[in-house]
């Protein structure tokens, strides 16, 4: 499984900006959507549920990631060889992945396989086994993966950070769990969350690559169409009001210190997002960037450094993440704090705002070069908000972005009333919390 916040494009052949994409919406609310490309000989499906880990309660924090895992198993008719026989057995690929407001089953075969994995999907949504013995099994292997995140210092600064931006809210809880919650969990446990969230209005199957619309449409109508629709459960919401930690330090046995550095933005339909995308780029997203250039290529500091948002239904957050030398931990922080505040301080160039258009508009393009990433693009959109934008359309707000509305972003967002910072590694037992707390309030405004 995979268990992440963000996913690199997977480029294969060219295709338009504008996805020929059609969408259908059965009475129960499942939403069937395809995009037809005849250029290609495969299919890539993915089968989206809006649940994940902020739907979950404290109690049973990590449960949609633990369900994602228990889905591999078997369902009622198949078992779990014959699942990976379905689609593996075929030459093609079977995974899914957990995050914050969703979980998705994804695969990629050749086109004659299509009705074949359609109805697996299908399975595997409907009927897993959920059995107690699976559940007494796979707890163990998750405390792995869990124990084997915590060996890795950068995946550990990125939980600890949401903990920080989130102090208290389910935002903020590891989507693995912990061994307590974990502990907790059974089979009826299991059963009682996938009937509540896994529910046809909270459902879309997406298939793009050599696919027809009216044949994938009538299977699934067959396989799922009259299962109750079911009845949406909100998440608690979250915003600029929710707890924050100021700083998070970890000591770890690594040698680098590893920085994770975010502030809470806005949420994923807010009209800045564009603004905060271009500042990103200019700052921390490529070799050309800001941080790249003045904390890796001048002085040296940093093999490792990047920026981005994440964007959620109700809230977000900007963040910047490091590998530093350890004793250079402070010197690189500050840095960094500086070179954010001076887009926030100053619009960038014009020549700047160009390099970050067009840079942006060229991952756009490379990005939905594949069946499998036009796939994505289409099913987290229906499944977060409804409503999809073609690629054109996001390629023109990306051109109306200006240099001033890159730095009045920044200027709103990095303030210190939205700030974490995490620190993991040898050198974070060197510094205190006030310490750092006072470096933070000296660089940004309240």
């Amino acid at each position: 499984c995979m268990t992440c916040r963000r996913r690199p494009p997977e480029p294969v052949a060219h295709l338009p900006m504008k996805l020929p994409a059609r969408v259908t919406t059965l009475a129960n609310g499942l939403r069937v959507a395809t995009v037809h490309l005849p250029q290609v000989e495969s299919v890539a499906a993915g089968l989206w549920i809006a649940v994940g880990g902020r739907h979950e309660p404290a109690r049973w924090c990590g449960v949609s990631h633990f369900i994602e895992h228990l889905t591999f198993k078997g369902t009622r008719t198949r078992s779990a060889a014959a699942i990976a026989r379905t689609v593996e057995g075929k030459g093609g690929y079977l995974d899914a992945f957990t995050q914050e407001e969703l979980t998705c089953f994804h695969a990629r075969i050749a086109a004659q396989h299509t009705a074949e994995t359609v109805d697996l999907l299908a399975d595997i949504y409907r009927s897993p086994r959920l059995a107690a013995a699976d559940v007494v099994r796979e707890r163990q292997v998750i405390a792995e993966e869990i124990a084997m995140y915590r060996d890795q210092p950068s995946h550990l600064a990125e939980d600890l950070l949401m903990e920080g931006l989130w102090t208290g809210h389910p935002l903020g809880r590891p989507l693995t769990g912990t061994e307590t919650s974990l502990a907790r969990l059974d089979a009826a446990a299991m059963r009682r969350f996938h009937a509540a969230h896994y529910i046809p209005r909270q459902t879309v199957l997406v298939m793009a690559g050599a696919v027809e619309h009216e044949p994938v449409v009538a299977q699934v109508q067959r396989r799922l169409g009259r299962l109750a629709p079911g009845r949406i459960h909100a998440p608690e919401k979250a915003g600029l009001r929710t707890a924050c930690t100021p700083v998070i330090l970890r000591e770890h046995t690594s040698e680098q210190t590893q920085l994770a550095l975010g502030f809470r933005a806005f949420s994923r339909r807010d009209p800045r997002r564009m603004a905060l995308k271009l500042a990103s780029i200019l700052l921390g997203e490529n070799m050309s960037s800001r941080l790249f250039r003045k904390v890796r290529e001048e002085r040296g500091w940093a093999y490792s450094i990047s920026s981005g948002p994440v964007l959620f239904e109700d809230t977000g957050f900007f963040a910047v993440d490091a590998g530093l030398d350890g004793g250079r931990t402070r010197d690189g922080l500050v840095l960094i704090l500086k070179e954010l505040m001076r887009l926030a301080g100053q619009p960038p160039s014009r020549q700047e705002w160009q390099a970050a258009r067009d840079y942006a508009i060229g991952q756009l393009r490379l990005g939905l070069e594949s069946p499998s990433s036009q796939m994505n693009w289409l099913g987290e959109q229906l499944v977060m908000g409804g409503r999809w934008q073609q690629p054109d359309e996001v390629e023109r707000r990306l051109s109306e972005v200006t240099p001033a509305a890159m730095q009045n972003v920044m200027r709103d967002v990095l303030r210190f009333s939205r700030v974490s910072l995490t620190l993991v590694g040898r050198a974070a037992g060197s510094f205190t919390n006030p310490e750092l707390v006072q470096v933070l309030r000296q660089a940004l405004p309240g």
